[in-house]
């Protein structure tokens, strides 16, 4: 006996051909697209996974701090192999020293002195120079052409004093500066007044040495 077709509820009488075949592809297309939702859900588990195996897996160590610079052994080694006496700079614990050797070439060479505050969250810097056999000049040309607006003694050591504007000296904002002998030493930067002073009360002694030296 042949079986009666299946009467749909929604339609209120069997289904044709055409329609049952739309259903069957509608529910293929249903079961396909939530396998790609499976899938894709559980590729990106995936990833998360290694990502956290490498955020939180892999051994870590932090940089090696660096060695500080020995200023006074820099200008020993360098005062041997120029002949003649080299400067030593010295500023408080709330600096440390960037770099400290030999710039410029010529007429031009300096032993210089590179000071950055300690902390992380100061902002400014200093350096110390001093000019071998420097010309007039020299000064001026380390200032963008900046001309001394006074003068100031300390410790008894007369110096040029210099006002800058930052944006026309790179960055710069004060600077000393004096003879000492056949060289010219140089302290110039972005820091206060305390720092500038205490920079050239450290190098007092070496000053009046070389002019000593020069006579």
């Amino acid at each position: 006996m042949a079986r009666e077709p299946r009467i749909v509820a929604e339609l209120g009488r069997p289904e044709t051909p055409q329609e049952t075949a739309d259903r069957k592809a509608e529910s293929s297309r249903v079961y396909r697209s939530s396998q790609n939702v499976r899938n894709l859900l559980a590729a990106l588990l995936a990833t998360l996974a290694v990502v956290a195996v490498v955020i939180f897996g892999v051994p870590r160590g932090s940089a090696p701090e660096r060695e500080p610079i020995d200023v006074a052994a820099v200008a020993e080694r360098i005062a041997a192999s120029e002949g003649r006496t080299v400067i030593t700079p010295e500023l408080s614990d709330g600096w440390v020293v960037n770099r400290a050797g030999i710039e410029g070439e010529g007429s031009a060479r300096a032993f210089t002195v590179v000071y950055a505050p300690a902390g992380e969250e100061d902002r400014g810097f200093l350096r110390v120079a001093q000019g071998f056999d420097a010309e007039e000049s020299w000064p001026a040309r380390v200032l963008s052409g900046a001309a001394p607006q006074d003068t100031v003694t300390i410790d008894g050591v007369t110096w040029d004093r210099y006002d800058l504007d930052p944006d026309r000296s790179g960055n710069l904002s004060v600077a000393l500066a004096t003879d000492a002998g056949d060289d010219i030493v140089l302290i110039y930067g972005s820091a206060a007044e305390d720092a500038l002073e205490q920079a050239a009360r450290s190098v007092t002694e070496q000053i009046t040495a070389l002019r000593e030296e020069a006579e």
